[in-house]
């Protein structure tokens, strides 16, 4: 079974052998990483080795479980090496792939099929599928997944929303699917032609809460009847099998593998504000017949808060990265920008309201990686992920605001992407259930 560097080293190396590697001038970069890599690996390969025996005994057939370190009071903000070259990656990747197609893919309102081609170069979702399903995961790591949330949103939100609708998809799967399930599903989401996956939690009812859906599944004697309706709905007419959550009458809110093809399923595209690219959309149920095995999880346990709280730090994750690129963006058009012979942002009042920018986005990335990393370590974590979830609605739309602010005429016209990040970052307000991490 791969462990996180080797997987970081085999998806680094079928990188440098890609056509993306070259059009992004990033072969040597990305050799080099591998080098050191390497070197790394082995000098741990002792304490590997000496450790083999405590790993011996692992029950066959298990499949990706949730990496549990030692829970600690301490908080190391620092990533790992492979943790790091992800970063890496995914930077580059955003910055050079993503920015270019933001704009267009927008206006199509869905990714383009070019866009997809170089994303599956990446091969994100074998991170998250276990070894065994035809993936190379071996431990689930709602950290890591954060990180690579935040990095891929650096370069566009609605993209890396679509982006990481499967992957949400999966982490779902793996934390509560049955056996049965994730064999079903997982492998065919690891092929070369993979099929794409989404999640179907928001509903357009007013004071909507996840606790309690308007969406009914109720069982009969071969399964379950789904009524309702379903909004926000990522990749909603690309994808090939959403989980849709439902109230389950005795049960509560229960989630449910749906395909795109099941008969009384109907599609409908969503006129939104900002993540037009997303391919945002409706789905409506009208006496929808599901066989019992699709009920996620079957008869094992499922806890729906802790997938909603584990969702909210995917969507807080994805508003790191505008922010970022918001603060990156406006630093270097007031220096640039001269008024009274001098750059702007030697101003008290744009140096004081840039450096509030700053203060704010460290405070939402420190709540969103301290609400992963409890999750990462088993502890609860539901308080953190709401501190997380109102720093970055609360903090996010400021920063994004007084981006535009700062442009001033410039920042409200469309010649500059801040227009667009302002207009993404106001989906966390409403977005759950999109990408539990």
């Amino acid at each position: 079974m791969a462990t996180p560097l080797e997987y970081s080293l085999r998806l680094l190396s079928n990188l440098s052998e890609s056509a993306i590697a070259e059009r992004l001038q990033l072969r040597d970069t990305i050799q080099q990483l591998v080098y050191k890599g390497t070197r790394e690996g082995a000098r741990v390969g002792k304490t590997f080795q000496r450790r083999f025996k405590d790993i011996q005994n692992l029950v066959p057939g298990q499949t990706l479980q949730k990496q549990t370190s030692s829970p600690s009071s301490l908080f190391d903000l620092n990533p790992t090496e492979e943790q790091q070259m992800l970063q890496e990656m995914l930077k580059s990747f955003a910055t050079d792939v993503m920015r270019p197609h933001a704009e267009e893919s927008e206006k199509q309102g869905r990714p383009s099929k070019d866009y997809f081609h170089q994303l599956q170069e990446l091969g994100l979702p074998l991170l998250a599928i276990p070894e065994a399903l035809g993936g190379a995961g071996q431990h689930r790591t709602p950290l890591t997944s954060a990180l690579l949330a935040e990095s891929l949103s650096y370069g566009d939100m609605g993209l890396a929303l679509a982006s990481l609708s499967t992957l949400g998809f999966i982490n779902a799967v793996t934390e509560y699917g049955s056996l049965e399930q994730q064999g079903r599903y997982l492998p065919a989401l690891a092929k070369d032609e993979p099929l794409y996956a989404s999640l179907a939690l928001m509903e357009p009812k007013l004071r909507f809460t996840t606790d309690h859906m308007a969406t009914i599944a109720t069982p009969t004697g071969q399964g379950f009847l789904l009524k309702g309706e379903k909004n926000l709905v990522v990749l909603h007419d690309l994808a090939d099998v959403f989980l849709v959550f439902a109230e389950c009458p005795g049960h509560g809110p229960r989630a449910f593998f749906v395909e795109a093809n099941t008969p009384g399923v109907h599609l409908e595209a969503e006129s939104t504000m900002g993540l037009q690219n997303a391919a945002l959309g409706r789905l409506r149920f009208q006496d929808v017949a599901l066989p019992k095995d699709a009920l996620l999880g079957e008869g094992n346990p499922y806890h729906h808060p802790s997938l909603v709280d584990l969702s909210k730090i995917g969507l807080c994750a994805l508003a790191v990265g505008p922010c970022r690129a918001i603060l990156e963006y406006v630093i270097d058009y007031c220096n640039a920008r001269v008024a009274f012979g001098e750059p702007i942002s030697h101003k008290q009042a744009v140096a004081f309201m840039i450096a509030e920018m700053a203060i704010e986005l460290e405070g939402m990335q420190l709540l969103t990686l301290r609400a992963a990393s409890r999750a990462e370590q088993g502890l609860d974590f539901h308080k953190e992920a709401y501190l997380a979830h109102i720093q970055c609605i609360d903090k996010g739309m400021q920063i994004g605001t007084n981006g535009v602010q700062l442009l001033g005429g410039a920042g409200f016209v469309c010649d500059h992407p801040i227009e667009r990040w302002y207009r993404q970052i106001r989906a966390i307000g409403v977005l759950q259930g999109s990408l539990p991490v």
